[in-house]
Protein backbone atom coordinates (compact mmCIF):
# COMPACT_ATOMS: atom_id res chain seq x y z
CA UNK A 1 0.00 0.00 0.00
CA UNK A 2 1.10 3.51 -0.76
CA UNK A 3 1.81 5.22 2.53
CA UNK A 4 0.92 8.54 0.92
CA UNK A 5 -2.59 7.42 0.07
CA UNK A 6 -5.21 9.74 1.57
CA UNK A 7 -7.16 8.51 4.58
CA UNK A 8 -10.42 9.14 2.72
CA UNK A 9 -9.72 6.52 0.05
CA UNK A 10 -12.63 4.36 1.15
CA UNK A 11 -15.09 7.25 0.89
CA UNK A 12 -13.66 8.27 -2.50
CA UNK A 13 -13.89 4.76 -3.91
CA UNK A 14 -17.38 4.00 -2.63
CA UNK A 15 -18.65 7.45 -3.66
CA UNK A 16 -17.26 6.96 -7.17
CA UNK A 17 -19.06 3.62 -7.41
CA UNK A 18 -22.33 5.06 -6.13
CA UNK A 19 -22.16 8.00 -8.54
CA UNK A 20 -21.74 5.60 -11.45
CA UNK A 21 -24.62 3.48 -10.18
CA UNK A 22 -26.82 6.55 -9.79
CA UNK A 23 -26.15 7.59 -13.40
CA UNK A 24 -26.61 4.15 -14.92
CA UNK A 25 -27.48 0.97 -12.98
CA UNK A 26 -24.66 -1.56 -13.09
CA UNK A 27 -24.73 -5.24 -12.19
CA UNK A 28 -22.79 -6.62 -9.24
CA UNK A 29 -20.69 -8.59 -11.74
CA UNK A 30 -19.67 -5.35 -13.45
CA UNK A 31 -18.77 -3.73 -10.15
CA UNK A 32 -16.67 -6.75 -9.18
CA UNK A 33 -14.77 -6.66 -12.45
CA UNK A 34 -14.18 -2.91 -12.20
CA UNK A 35 -12.73 -2.95 -8.69
CA UNK A 36 -10.12 -5.71 -9.22
CA UNK A 37 -8.30 -6.82 -6.07
CA UNK A 38 -10.35 -4.44 -3.92
CA UNK A 39 -13.56 -6.19 -5.03
CA UNK A 40 -14.32 -8.00 -1.78
CA UNK A 41 -14.17 -4.98 0.49
CA UNK A 42 -15.67 -2.40 -1.85
CA UNK A 43 -18.62 -4.57 -2.88
CA UNK A 44 -19.32 -5.70 0.68
CA UNK A 45 -19.30 -2.02 1.69
CA UNK A 46 -21.62 -1.20 -1.19
CA UNK A 47 -23.97 -4.05 -0.26
CA UNK A 48 -24.33 -3.12 3.42
CA UNK A 49 -24.37 0.68 3.22
CA UNK A 50 -28.13 0.75 2.42
CA UNK A 51 -28.86 -0.98 5.72
CA UNK A 52 -27.85 2.19 7.56
CA UNK A 53 -30.82 4.05 6.10
CA UNK A 54 -34.51 3.37 5.34
CA UNK A 55 -34.53 0.94 2.43
CA UNK A 56 -37.22 -0.10 -0.08
CA UNK A 57 -38.67 -3.54 0.72
CA UNK A 58 -37.39 -6.59 -1.10
CA UNK A 59 -33.66 -5.84 -1.11
CA UNK A 60 -32.65 -7.28 2.25
CA UNK A 61 -32.42 -10.89 1.08
CA UNK A 62 -30.44 -10.29 -2.13
CA UNK A 63 -28.02 -7.77 -0.62
CA UNK A 64 -27.52 -9.78 2.56
CA UNK A 65 -27.08 -13.07 0.70
CA UNK A 66 -24.48 -11.59 -1.66
CA UNK A 67 -22.58 -10.10 1.29
CA UNK A 68 -22.68 -13.43 3.13
CA UNK A 69 -21.43 -15.36 0.11
CA UNK A 70 -18.52 -12.96 -0.45
CA UNK A 71 -17.51 -12.93 3.22
CA UNK A 72 -17.58 -16.74 3.44
CA UNK A 73 -15.22 -16.82 0.45
CA UNK A 74 -12.91 -14.48 2.39
CA UNK A 75 -13.12 -16.73 5.45
CA UNK A 76 -11.93 -19.75 3.47
CA UNK A 77 -9.07 -17.75 1.95
CA UNK A 78 -10.34 -17.01 -1.55
CA UNK A 79 -8.76 -13.91 -3.10
CA UNK A 80 -10.95 -13.43 -6.17
CA UNK A 81 -14.70 -13.07 -5.54
CA UNK A 82 -17.36 -15.18 -7.22
CA UNK A 83 -21.14 -14.80 -7.33
CA UNK A 84 -23.76 -17.08 -8.92
CA UNK A 85 -24.98 -15.80 -12.29
CA UNK A 86 -28.40 -14.78 -11.02
CA UNK A 87 -26.92 -12.87 -8.07
CA UNK A 88 -24.16 -11.35 -10.21
CA UNK A 89 -26.75 -9.92 -12.59
CA UNK A 90 -28.53 -8.03 -9.79
CA UNK A 91 -28.69 -4.32 -10.62
CA UNK A 92 -28.18 -1.87 -7.78
CA UNK A 93 -31.17 0.47 -8.32
CA UNK A 94 -30.35 4.08 -9.20
CA UNK A 95 -32.89 5.37 -6.67
CA UNK A 96 -31.27 3.40 -3.85
CA UNK A 97 -27.79 4.48 -4.96
CA UNK A 98 -28.83 8.14 -4.92
CA UNK A 99 -30.38 7.72 -1.47
CA UNK A 100 -27.21 6.18 -0.05
CA UNK A 101 -25.01 8.72 -1.84
CA UNK A 102 -26.89 11.61 -0.27
CA UNK A 103 -26.15 10.23 3.21
CA UNK A 104 -22.63 8.95 2.55
CA UNK A 105 -20.81 11.97 3.97
CA UNK A 106 -22.10 11.22 7.47
CA UNK A 107 -20.74 7.69 7.32
CA UNK A 108 -17.28 8.54 5.99
CA UNK A 109 -16.57 11.71 7.97
CA UNK A 110 -15.05 9.81 10.90
CA UNK A 111 -13.00 7.48 8.68
CA UNK A 112 -11.53 10.43 6.81
CA UNK A 113 -10.39 11.91 10.10
CA UNK A 114 -9.06 8.93 12.04
CA UNK A 115 -8.27 6.04 9.68
CA UNK A 116 -4.76 5.66 8.29
CA UNK A 117 -2.30 2.81 7.59
CA UNK A 118 -1.20 1.35 10.95
CA UNK A 119 0.05 -2.08 12.00
CA UNK A 120 0.44 -2.94 8.31
CA UNK A 121 1.78 -6.41 9.08
CA UNK A 122 -1.45 -7.33 10.88
CA UNK A 123 -3.67 -5.65 8.32
CA UNK A 124 -2.14 -7.59 5.41
CA UNK A 125 -1.66 -10.93 7.16
CA UNK A 126 -3.34 -14.09 5.83
CA UNK A 127 -4.84 -15.05 9.24
CA UNK A 128 -6.42 -11.60 9.54
CA UNK A 129 -8.04 -12.07 6.10
CA UNK A 130 -9.61 -15.36 7.26
CA UNK A 131 -10.72 -13.96 10.61
CA UNK A 132 -12.14 -10.79 9.05
CA UNK A 133 -14.15 -12.87 6.59
CA UNK A 134 -15.52 -15.01 9.41
CA UNK A 135 -16.45 -11.94 11.46
CA UNK A 136 -18.18 -10.29 8.50
CA UNK A 137 -20.06 -13.54 7.79
CA UNK A 138 -21.29 -13.70 11.37
CA UNK A 139 -22.29 -10.03 11.40
CA UNK A 140 -24.14 -10.52 8.11
CA UNK A 141 -26.15 -13.36 9.65
CA UNK A 142 -27.06 -11.03 12.52
CA UNK A 143 -27.93 -8.34 9.97
CA UNK A 144 -30.36 -10.72 8.26
CA UNK A 145 -32.08 -11.67 11.53
CA UNK A 146 -35.75 -10.54 11.47
CA UNK A 147 -35.38 -8.29 14.51
CA UNK A 148 -36.90 -4.84 13.88
CA UNK A 149 -34.70 -1.74 14.07
CA UNK A 150 -31.42 -3.66 14.48
CA UNK A 151 -30.02 -3.52 10.91
CA UNK A 152 -27.65 -0.57 11.50
CA UNK A 153 -25.91 -2.29 14.43
CA UNK A 154 -24.18 -5.18 12.60
CA UNK A 155 -23.85 -2.95 9.53
CA UNK A 156 -21.56 -0.61 11.47
CA UNK A 157 -19.47 -3.61 12.52
CA UNK A 158 -19.13 -4.78 8.91
CA UNK A 159 -18.16 -1.30 7.72
CA UNK A 160 -15.45 -1.11 10.39
CA UNK A 161 -13.82 -4.17 8.81
CA UNK A 162 -14.32 -2.85 5.28
CA UNK A 163 -12.63 0.47 6.10
CA UNK A 164 -9.85 -1.23 8.08
CA UNK A 165 -8.98 -3.58 5.20
CA UNK A 166 -9.17 -0.93 2.49
CA UNK A 167 -7.00 1.46 4.49
CA UNK A 168 -4.69 -1.24 5.95
CA UNK A 169 -5.41 0.03 9.46
CA UNK A 170 -4.65 -2.71 12.00
CA UNK A 171 -5.88 -0.56 14.88
CA UNK A 172 -9.33 -0.22 13.32
CA UNK A 173 -9.23 -3.95 12.52
CA UNK A 174 -8.78 -4.75 16.21
CA UNK A 175 -11.64 -2.36 16.95
CA UNK A 176 -13.70 -4.47 14.54
CA UNK A 177 -12.99 -7.60 16.61
CA UNK A 178 -14.09 -5.81 19.76
CA UNK A 179 -17.21 -4.50 18.01
CA UNK A 180 -18.06 -8.02 16.81
CA UNK A 181 -17.92 -9.30 20.39
CA UNK A 182 -20.07 -6.46 21.69
CA UNK A 183 -22.63 -6.79 18.89
CA UNK A 184 -22.81 -10.56 19.48
CA UNK A 185 -23.45 -9.98 23.18
CA UNK A 186 -26.11 -7.39 22.37
CA UNK A 187 -27.94 -9.75 20.02
CA UNK A 188 -27.60 -12.53 22.59
CA UNK A 189 -29.38 -10.34 25.15
CA UNK A 190 -32.05 -9.40 22.61
CA UNK A 191 -32.57 -13.05 21.71
CA UNK A 192 -32.83 -14.04 25.36
CA UNK A 193 -35.30 -11.24 25.96
CA UNK A 194 -37.47 -12.34 23.03
CA UNK A 195 -37.29 -15.96 24.18
CA UNK A 196 -38.41 -15.02 27.70
CA UNK A 197 -40.99 -12.45 26.65
CA UNK A 198 -43.97 -14.88 26.49
CA UNK A 199 -43.28 -16.03 30.07
CA UNK A 200 -42.86 -12.48 31.28
CA UNK A 201 -46.06 -11.44 29.52
CA UNK A 202 -47.99 -14.26 31.22
CA UNK A 203 -46.54 -13.38 34.63
CA UNK A 204 -47.39 -9.71 34.29
CA UNK A 205 -50.87 -10.03 32.74
CA UNK A 206 -51.91 -13.59 33.48
CA UNK A 207 -52.97 -12.82 36.99
CA UNK A 208 -50.85 -15.69 38.36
Amino acid sequence: MDSNAPASRFSQDIQSLLERLADQPLTLAHVLSETAERSFCLVIGLLVLPFLFPMPPGFTTILGSACLLLSVQMAVGRKSPWLPRRMAQFQFPSLLARQVLSNLRRVTRLSERFVRPRFIQLAHSAPAWHINGACISWLTLLLMCPIPMTNPIPTVGILIFVVAMLEADGVIMVLGYVATGLITAMFGLLGYGLWRSPDLFLRWFGGG
